[in-house]
């Protein structure tokens, strides 16, 4: 490459000074001739052969956006006020659309969604579904390369940031617009069974190995981790929660930030977050979600508004990058409006958010608060729902790729230019501090070897393992280790590999019990020991039309386990019949239940799943893990995130903004959790 040399003032000023010498960045460029300046190599990021203010990394990130927006057009930072999704093709191709994105629209955030694979599989128009097509992990990475060097193309060459929802969790009910399969990334226990470890130096380390796999592919910023609190067992998006305790939550939130950030302000080896979704998304009315017009609400019936900033505010002090607002609407509450949803209301994201907490990064709306989800302001137009978010502090709206409307608004004069450098200001900072300027590319060799370390998923097996909660354990029926035949110990097994269970290392003899619909459930032996049967409930059979899960409104309602084997939104595998003439047939005593707990479910006596031998909670384990456990391999050490309930009605008494049950409505209190002694 040509290196081009020059004495500049700022060089003269810092040898006059004493001050000079600094650290030489990667840089790195694909279209521009490097600039070489006072013996230190700078991206002509424009490409004018001049280096400019903000392309000089020895000047802080400050210094440098301010030099940057004052360079703009009012197009480009239009475009820079704007995030969608943008897939990948198949094989790691940029589509006309995102060609479209990058150079007409001017954007340079965008929501990653592939599923991203080992071996890919994809249909003939994967690249049609909003989660776009599966790819490999260098496929990933060429596909990130290719969007930044088409961003380097532009006119002040501003690189790109990709954002994605959370990967690295076993959830086989992941879905596009909540979260991702893990796939090729290493998989961990759900949010709540990293909060079931209750080991903040374990969380660290699973944040410090997610940073390692999501850069290794060009990915630089995630949509999460989410800090509301699962105090409304309704919500459907508790299994994105950490734990209904707000203290807690702060003590992981910590814990990710160090370990995805660095600690303290994003640097060029950081994940940048964007901590969602402030003031905190549990307390829906009624369980509701405010991804749809029934559950835009949110309401505080204990008046527990400040209860749910404890983990936001510790996120602000550890030095989060970006926030989102709620769509919900805060029903009651002091900051105005409080009518209109969290991101049009300038009470909750100026005055309290930057005002009273003191919050100075970006503000990030929740995807489709503009025309879909403008709760309070549906009937707006879309230039009033823009001009009231951006007025309310809103620094770049999700879902919206419409730069015009941006420009319209500042030419009538609605939204101040200045308003509109403020924000800019703060999203192109965050570009600089991840050292994006000065190198934007991956290996993609190295994203391969990195999303199939096998090191990694053995931490994530053990995080697996030691996330899982034993709730109840009659006379020691766990762990599985004497038979009661006086043989070898036999095994009836549903919702399970049952290859895994017969694994010659646990010496078990082990008989399948899962059977095809039109198929005859398989008969317990007569000499069966234990039947293991692992539980998990879906939302199968809900309306269609909630795209982002959940149960039908009519059945949200419906958490106890005898109500949902009957609903037409929910669905419990293998069903309440099956299970529970497996427990009579082999003895509810010598019943073990491995319950997924995506919700607070409630074991209701009306199931009789509590008359098990043994209960397990679990939060995302695999079937290997889970037997691990179950051998006494691995004695379990988990401790409930959240309360569990005793009675369907108990979840109709609680109060949404209120952790936890009355006592005497409570069957296993937030914290439980026993082991094999």
């Amino acid at each position: 490459m040509k290196h081009l040399s020059k004495l500049t003032p700022i060089a003269v000023a810092l040898v006059l000074s004493g001050c000079y010498g600094y650290e030489q960045p990667d840089v790195y460029s694909r279209v521009h001739d490097l600039l070489n300046v006072d013996g230190y190599e700078f991206r002509d990021s424009n490409g004018n052969g001049s280096l400019e203010p903000f392309e000089d990394w020895r000047l802080t990130a400050n210094e440098r956006a301010q030099d940057l927006v004052g360079r703009m057009t009012l197009d480009e930072k239009a475009g820079m006020m704007l995030i969608d999704t943008l897939n990948s093709d198949q094989g790691g191709t940029v589509s006309s659309k995102g060609h479209d994105m990058i150079t007409n629209a001017q954007m340079t955030r965008f929501i990653f969604r592939n599923n991203v694979m080992q071996q890919p599989n994809n249909a003939p128009d994967c690249s049609s579904g909003r989660s776009g097509c599966q790819i490999t992990p260098k496929e990933a990475a060429v596909f990130m390369n290719s969007v930044q060097e088409l961003r380097e193309k532009t006119r002040m060459g501003i690189p790109a940031l990709f954002k994605s929802n959370a990967r690295n969790h076993i959830d086989p009910s992941a879905r596009a617009g909540i979260n991702v399969s893990s796939g090729a990334f290493s998989a961990w226990p759900k949010e709540a069974g990293l909060a079931a470890t209750r080991d903040m130096a374990l969380i660290e380390e699973f944040a410090g190995i997610m940073n390692k796999e999501w850069s290794s592919i060009g990915l630089r910023s995630m949509y999460g981790y989410m800090m509301d609190l699962a105090t409304e067992p309704r919500w459907y998006r508790v299994h994105e929660t950490f734990t209904e305790d707000a203290h807690l939550a702060a003590d992981i939130m910590r814990s990710l930030i160090n370990g995805l950030q660095g600690g303290g302000e994003i640097d060029e080896e950081s994940i940048a977050l964007t901590i969602k979704h402030f003031p905190g998304g549990g307390p829906q009315e009624n369980g509701a979600d405010p991804h749809y017009d029934f559950g835009k609400n949110q309401v505080y019936p204990k008046n527990n508004f400040d209860y749910h900033l404890i983990p936001f505010k510790a996120a602000i002090d550890a030095g989060a990058s970006s926030i989102m607002p709620y769509y919900g609407i805060p029903i009651d509450q002091k900051w105005m409006p409080n009518d209109v949803g969290m991101s049009f209301s300038k009470g909750i994201v100026t005055d309290l958010l930057r005002g009273e907490l003191g919050y100075k990064g970006n503000v990030n709306s929740d995807t489709g608060i503009i025309g879909s989800r403008a709760w309070g302001a549906e009937d707006k137009t879309i230039d009033e729902q823009v001009a009231m978010a951006v007025d309310a502090g809103v620094d770049v709206l999700s879902g919206f790729n419409d730069k015009n409307v941006i420009i319209n608004l500042v030419q009538k004069g609605l939204i101040d230019e200045e308003r509109v450098d403020l924000s800019v200001a703060r999203l192109v900072k965050e570009q600089f501090q991840l050292g994006l300027f000065e190198n934007s590319y991956v290996d993609p060799k190295q994203a391969q070897k990195v999303l199939g370390n096998k090191k990694h998923q053995q931490r994530a097996d053990y995080a697996q393992k030691k996330s899982v909660v034993l709730l109840h354990n009659a006379n020691q029926t766990l762990p599985l280790n004497v038979s009661k035949k006086g043989s070898g110990t036999s095994l009836y097994v549903m919702g399970m590999d049952a290859n895994i269970a017969s694994d010659k290392k646990y010496g078990f003899t082990v008989t399948s019990g899962d059977y095809q619909q039109g198929e005859v459930r398989p008969t317990v032996p007569a000499d069966t020991d234990y039947a293991i049967i692992r539980v998990r409930v879906s939302n199968e059979g809900a309306n269609p039309e909630l795209f982002f899960g959940g149960a039908n409104p009519d059945e949200l309602d419906l958490l106890a386990f005898s109500q949902m084997a009957t609903a037409a939104s929910w669905k419990v595998e293998p069903s309440l019949t099956d299970i529970q003439a497996v427990m009579s047939e082999v003895g509810a005593e010598n019943t073990v239940l491995s319950i997924n707990f995506r919700q607070p479910f409630v074991l209701d006596e009306t199931s009789k799943l509590k008359n098990a031998g043994a209960i397990l909670a679990t939060f995302g384990v695999s079937d290997s893990n889970l037997m691990e456990v179950l051998s006494g391999s691995f004695a379990p050490q988990g401790k409930l995130p959240f309360a569990l309930a005793n009675s369907a009605q108990a979840i109709l008494d609680q109060d949404s903004d209120y952790p936890g049950y009355d006592q005497a409505d409570t069957l296993y209190a937030f914290g439980h959790g026993l082991t094999y002694n």
